[in-house]
């Protein structure tokens, strides 16, 4: 810590006054996003523009600036180096060109480095609330490094604002910790991400079902992160530990959806570092003792996360390739997008956490649709910010893939069967050159083979039991191979009309890999500690000439009697209507009363026209499904 020039008084001042103390080559802090001192930043431009010779080759370190800042601007070079900690919209352009620094590190490892000297600061420009009646100001809605920062400088500069919210936990400084108070109200700087796109709804829907009521959440910014927190409106006794607070997260703290009950740490409160919203937000904020801002080598601790039990890290990347690894830094090596950030420790306590999940999100393609986000292998250069072991659930706008436990392999065909369909052939192919997949691996490009999201719908059995019915898609392989050999031998009879126990790969993939316009496989799943359990099969297959379809079902022998294969049943005889075939035929052995019982019933209680011959041992079935009594 580098001691004072002499002792602090927080006595009030013009700003000139307190930039008159800059000396040349001083590294000079400024306070976060939302928290930065805007009045006082712009004064130190106008000060330096009216003393060009007051200082020179003094180090500005930020880690976010919101508004375009003046000191980068190449006329103030010789006064002013920016030293970004992260990355975003108004440097990045000052980074690349090489006008501006960047330091890559790990948010939750700047206060150290801050108090170790490594990233060492000489002056610390801040922005306060006003003083209460013992002499204690509130760092508001940026505590994250700041508060390491007043710590650490030898020249405190605080503007006190009226309008900076008074929040709760340790955000609080006290006059003797600053050397001068330089008096300015304005509004506080906010944040409003763009209203969320159909992607964005779509992967927030998805995210969704992956929360559950009691789980402790971390939620970065943008248009994704603010869909998945209002997709979580009917969640129950969610918790908040985050760095960063927004406008969506404080509406379901409005709304009681986030109320902390059931949190192993902290709990009552939301702990969060700063916040980046809107006037309401910091309204909210202001004197709620519910909340409890701390500083970033707390929130982001990856230890002091991993014992917040169901902790759910949310983040989004840029780019992620078949084998697991993801960047949320830059798309191509050349280029820095954005910084490590938090990311990392969050996603990494979350891992470590009891009952945690890991979440990546990212649209399926680049904003114009001409590249895939979802890669072979990240490009030379590229920072790899998460690595393979790193992430439970990656999300886009096409579904979810579960990568933790899996083969390079199974990871590939889960990351493909997510990608943009218009990219999965490349995808595909690139991953056969490379030996990540089978070399014989079936693929079906086009509308045929293009996964139908929309037909996937939860459901609730007669026995109470609440299932996902999903169509089958091409990363189904392993799951199908559970079900097979979950099933008794005399359920395989039933189903093969063979003894058969083997299911290579070969016989495996015609089973997954369907050309949705001629046939249909609905799966019945539930979730089983983050992992997606197969329950229960039905498929048909059309046949051209007669319009009809010929119909399959299994159901794992420990889950029958529970209605799973009812509720197959009536989807896929739904689907088929819908898509105007005249009846279904099944092939049933008289052995097999199990199924005998529940076709017949089911279509007989419908009102369908059943007609049935016996031959051999073998009930064949035939089910009118235009000639429905009940219509």
């Amino acid at each position: 810590m580098t001691e004072p020039d002499s002792a602090r008084t927080g006595q009030w001042a013009p700003a000139n006054t307190a930039f008159a103390r800059i000396r040349r080559g001083d590294r000079i802090f400024i306070g976060t996003a939302c928290g930065e001192p805007h009045y006082l930043v712009n004064a130190l431009v106008d000060y330096v523009t009216a003393n060009p010779d007051a200082f020179y080759d003094t180090e500005i370190f930020h880690a976010w600036t919101l508004t375009p800042p003046r000191y980068i601007e190449p006329r103030y070079h010789g006064n002013f180096r920016a030293n970004a900690l992260f990355i975003g919209n108004n440097d990045r352009a000052a980074v690349n060109r090489g006008f501006a620094d960047y330091t890559p590190v790990l948010l939750s490892q700047v206060p150290e480095l801050f108090q170790r000297r490594l990233l060492p600061l000489d002056v610390a420009l801040i922005q306060v609330s006003p003083p209460d009646p013992h002499g204690f100001l509130s760092l508001g809605v940026s505590v994250d490094i700041t508060r390491q920062a007043v710590a650490s400088a030898r020249l405190v500069i605080a503007q006190v604002n009226a309008r900076m919210p008074r929040v709760h936990g340790d955000s609080f400084v006290h006059l003797e910790d600053v050397d001068y108070l330089v008096g300015h109200d304005e509004p506080i700087l906010e944040y409003a991400p763009q209203a969320p796109d159909a992607i964005a709804q779509r992967i927030g829907e998805y995210v969704a079902r992956i929360v559950e009521d009691g789980d402790t959440l971390q939620v970065g910014y943008g248009n994704i992160p603010s869909a998945i927190l209002a997709n979580l409106r009917n969640k129950r006794h969610l918790g908040l530990h985050t760095e960063l607070l927004t406008d969506s997260a404080v509406e379901l703290l409005r709304t009681g959806v986030i109320d902390n009950t059931r949190k192993s740490l902290d709990r009552g409160k939301t702990v969060a570092s700063f916040c980046m919203g809107t006037q309401a937000s910091y309204a909210f904020l202001h004197d709620n003792p519910a909340m409890a801002f701390r500083p970033i080598d707390y929130t982001n601790n990856p230890l002091v996360i991993a014992r917040q039990e169901r902790m759910v890290a949310i983040n989004r990347a840029l780019s992620i390739d078949l084998t697991g690894q993801a960047t949320a830094e830059s798309m191509t090596g050349e280029i820095f997008c954005n910084g490590i950030g938090g990311l990392v420790d969050f996603m990494r306590g979350a891992m470590l956490a009891p009952k945690g999940k890991a979440i990546l999100t990212l649209p399926s393609t680049t904003e114009d649709e001409t590249a895939s986000r979802i890669v072979p292998f990240l490009d030379k250069g590229i920072g790899v910010t998460l690595n393979r072991g790193d992430i439970h659930y990656v999300v886009t706008e096409y579904g979810i893939a579960y990568l933790q436990g899996k083969n390079i392999r199974e990871r590939a065909m889960e990351l493909i069967a997510i990608a943009h369909p218009k990219f999965q052939p490349w995808l595909i192919e690139e991953a056969k050159k490379a030996n990540l997949i089978y070399r014989d691996q079936l693929f079906i490009p086009g509308k045929r083979g293009e996964y139908p999201a929309d037909l996937e719908t939860y459901r609730v059995t007669r026995g109470g039991l609440e299932i996902l019915l999903r169509p089958i898609k091409i990363s189904d392989e392993p799951l199908f191979k559970e079900l097979a050999h979950a099933l008794s031998d005399q359920s395989l009879y039933f189903r093969f009309f063979s003894s058969r126990t083997d299911f290579p790969h070969e016989f495996l993939q015609r089973l997954v890999v369907i050309d949705y316009t001629q046939k249909m496989a609905i799966l019945a799943t539930r979730q089983d500690q983050g992992q997606e359990v197969l329950l229960g099969v039905g498929r048909y297959y059309v046949d051209k000439q007669t319009h009809s379809a010929e119909l399959y079902l299994v159901v794992r022998d420990d889950c029958q009697k529970q209605g799973i294969g009812r509720e197959i049943l009536a989807y896929l005889t739904d689907l088929a209507r819908k898509r105007g075939l005249l009846s279904f035929s099944a092939e049933i052995l008289l052995e097999n009363q199990p199924a005998l019982i529940l076709l017949r019933h089911f279509f007989e209680g419908q009102g369908f026209t059943v007609r049935k011959t016996i031959e051999s041992g073998v009930v064949n079935f035939e089910f009118k499904l235009r000639e429905s009594h009940h219509g």
